[in-house]
């Protein structure tokens, strides 16, 4: 009797708890809903879209929680496809007369913010003004607020403009101390994304390719800079290395990196200035999400062009556990794409990529899929950030490729990575092991002893297979001979504008000449673009239990720019560990 009402009361409270998180779940999302009724229109005359820098910006937009509307338009993220979407709608809806620019510690890849910063150029060519004001600009809101008609300064505020630095953080040390060391089988002089795991600091070959391709990145945007601001390249590059960080707020005027100084007040009054408003009326303004969800001017045809987002890293399977955002995994990878490849309105793909690779197994597997889909309909590839390795293995054999002028892209390589963890378990921990096998392989990869001469010269010779095959494919996609791939290979990044004059990318562009090229080979005069896939509705993250964001959350907070060391220690035995992919963290600041 006793456990048949422990039993019942047990299951009479899963009920209740049941109920009431469902209860609080529906009322939250009618909440949403009533939030963005009529969010096409909810734009208001003389209106200024206001963009916060103070964030970080991801490839794609989701769909947030319901609750975000208590937050004042503010987003967690800035979505890319989002923001292009506002700001070029905005350049063509009579209601938003200009755009405010909220300067702060923008997190964000030089190709996403190069490629905001174009839209923002088009957005001007419209006839409309943007201002831009912040108590201190990084380098990031910089670069994306120089192209504002007006730049204003806190008095007591600051610009970095101090140029850009990658710092790799090096695992070895403490692997080391716990008795763990990497077993690593690679192809590539360049290829560095071991380095963390066996050196102290980088190699020659390394230290090299992350010179070019910073080097490249910051004279793009120095150049950029210099033709908004009227200055010359060098003249920002000895800024740059006279402490700019340090200086008192009236020097960014006196060198035209600003054109004055104020306050949040001030801002105002400028603003309604150009919007000749009296001195008590109300500043309308509305935000990113709210402008790109009002009406699409554009007409509605049957025929389509697909943009489908690849982004993320390349796994074989979709949950690899903490901290594992926004993913490319085979089997829904394909699936899309095969969905795309059946559909007759869709006549051609841009295949939106934002990967820094990943399995190398996966990575042949999409590819193959990609031939597929070409095989009956035109494949254009955009390259957004990060389109290395596994990223790039993905992308070559499509009909063309874009990519932004300081995407990083190539890499093309292979590596595997096995730690070996005997000194641990048996020296530290006590542990020891035996063995009784048939043949002479049974015990592959047995915990407790690193892989002895012969195993080791298996692993390299497979990791040599998947390099021959990596560089074919490249070089049957890009019609080049696989020698002159190879020496263009070795697992080196290369950016975008490097990879042009190399031959591993066809033209310099953003994501709408990649749809536009797309569309002239499927001969189309009019299209609607389609994108793919659907992002994930908020409440499935209520229900991954793998995602674990509420920890998350507070370990990014806490750990800051040291989070991402954290996470990848906590993820990489997850992995496939044969990879194609540049190194886990880029670090560049």
């Amino acid at each position: 009797m006793k456990d048949f009402l422990k039993y019942t009361l047990a299951t009479v409270v899963g009920i209740i708890l049941t109920s009431i998180i469902f209860t609080i779940i529906s009322i939250v999302s009618v909440a949403g809903m009533v939030a963005s009724e009529g969010a096409g229109a909810s734009v208001p005359k003389n209106s200024v879209l206001r963009i916060s820098l103070d964030t970080e910006v991801v490839e794609r937009a989701g769909e947030g929680s319901p609750m975000d509307f208590l937050n004042q338009g503010e987003q967690a993220t800035i979505g890319l496809d989002q923001a292009l979407d506002a700001i070029k709608k905005a350049a063509k809806n009579d209601r938003v007369k200009g755009i405010y620019l909220e300067a702060g510690s923008l997190g964000c890849y030089p190709a996403d913010l190069h490629e905001l910063r174009q839209a923002m150029l088009e957005f001007k060519e419209s006839g409309k003004w943007i201002v831009a004001y912040g108590d201190s600009y990084s380098r990031g809101s910089y670069y994306l607020c120089s192209i504002a008609d007006e730049i204003i300064l806190n008095p007591n505020g600051m610009i970095d403009w101090s140029g850009l630095a990658s710092r790799p953080i090096f695992y070895t040390g403490l692997m080391k101390k716990v008795g763990v060391k990497m077993q690593v089988f690679k192809v590539g002089t360049y290829k560095s994304a071991v380095e963390p795991f066996i050196n102290t600091e980088m190699s020659e070959a390394n230290r090299e390719q992350v010179q070019s391709y910073l080097n490249s990145m910051w004279n793009n945007m120095q150049k950029d800079v210099a033709k908004s601001r009227k200055l010359s390249v060098e003249t920002l590059n000895a800024f740059a290395d006279s402490a700019s960080v340090l200086s008192e707020a009236y020097v960014y005027v006196e060198n035209n990196l600003a054109d004055k100084l104020g306050y949040l007040s001030d801002v105002k009054d400028a603003l309604r200035e150009r919007l000749e408003l009296e001195e008590d009326d109300d500043l309308n303004f509305t935000n990113i999400a709210d402008v790109a969800a009002s009406d699409d001017l554009g007409d509605k045809v049957d025929e389509e062009v697909a943009v489908y987002y690849a982004y993320g890293e390349i796994n074989d399977s979709p949950s690899m556990g903490f901290n594992q955002e926004h993913a490319i995994t085979t089997k829904e990878t394909i699936t899309d794409l095969q969905k795309l490849r059946k559909d007759d309105d869709v006549k051609a793909v841009v295949i939106r990529v934002n990967s820094p690779g990943g399995s190398a197994f996966a990575s042949e597997q999409i590819w193959h899929e990609v031939q597929l889909l070409r095989a009956e309909k035109p494949v254009v590839i955009s390259m957004g950030a990060l389109a290395a390795s596994g990223g790039y293995y993905i992308s070559c054999g499509a009909n063309k490729i874009f990519a932004d002028p300081m995407t990083l892209t190539g890499s093309i390589g292979i590596f595997g990575m096995i730690p070996d963890a005997s000194e641990l378990l048996t020296e530290k921990l006590g542990l020891s092991f035996d063995v009784v096998k048939t043949n002479a392989m049974s015990d592959f990869g047995a915990t407790g002893r690193p892989f002895n001469a012969g195993e080791c010269a298996k692993l390299q010779n497979y990791i040599n297979n998947g390099y021959e095959l990596f560089t074919g494919r490249v070089a049957g996609g890009r019609g080049m001979a696989q020698d002159s791939i190879k020496a263009i290979a070795e697992g080196r990044v290369w950016t975008g504008e490097q990879a042009v004059k190399i031959g591993l990318v066809d033209k310099l562009g953003n994501l709408d000449d990649a749809v536009k090229a797309a569309a002239e080979l499927a001969e189309l005069e009019k299209y609607t673009i389609g994108r793919y896939p659907s992002p994930t509705p908020w409440y499935m993250g209520l229900l991954d239990k793998e995602k674990n964001g509420y920890l998350e959350g507070q370990m990014r907070a806490t750990l800051g720019e040291y989070y991402p060391a954290f996470a990848l220690i906590r993820r990489i035995g997850k992995m496939n560990p044969i990879q194609a992919r540049m190194p886990f963290d880029p670090n560049i600041k």
